[in-house]
């Protein structure tokens, strides 16, 4: 008995996952990653990243839709267009995470639930890294464990939208 209640719960959470849809956000010069600061940001390209958060959509039996812009009117708008089509964001901010008022805006204007990722450890980094101004209009927050960072933020999304719906 036990296991048909299991059963019948898991294919519930699958319907109601199916329905959500991911917007993730790659910020400036991650398109350039795997070239870029091989030190810091390691070898894993931009596509590499894509693909796993794909496979983990799968996973969760989720939608995602992944951009990358290196243009901060660009991102704010995606955001902006965001809230009819989307119920959570994935968001590596890249530079504008210590900057940009104007994304945090936009972030806090969609009433979407958010969660901000970054490969590396923001907070052992340089001094001025070490400040995110997007970050309080988020759910969460995940930094330092590289290409991981992505899944477990998008992981902690779901499981965050999912606790704010009705079931």
């Amino acid at each position: 008995m036990k296991t048909k209640a299991r059963k019948a719960k898991a294919s519930s959470l699958q319907k109601r996952n199916s329905k959500r849809k991911i917007l993730a956000l790659h910020g400036p010069n991650l398109n350039l990653l795997g070239a870029r600061e091989v030190s810091v940001y390691g070898r894993t390209t931009m596509g590499e990243i894509n693909q796993a958060l794909a496979q983990e959509a799968k996973n969760l039996n989720i939608q995602i839709e992944i951009l990358q812009s290196n243009h901060e009117g660009e991102i704010v708008d995606l955001i902006g267009k965001a809230g009819s089509r989307f119920q959570g964001i994935l968001i590596n901010p890249a530079a504008y995470t210590h900057t940009s008022v104007v994304i945090r805006d936009a972030i806090a204007a969609s009433a979407l639930p958010a969660v901000e990722v970054h490969l590396s450890n923001i907070y052992r980094r340089e001094e001025f890294r070490h400040h995110s101004v997007t970050a309080p209009v988020c759910v969460g927050q995940v930094s330092g464990f590289g290409k991981l960072s992505y899944i477990l933020g998008l992981q902690a999304l779901v499981h965050s939208i999912n606790a704010s719906f009705p079931r």
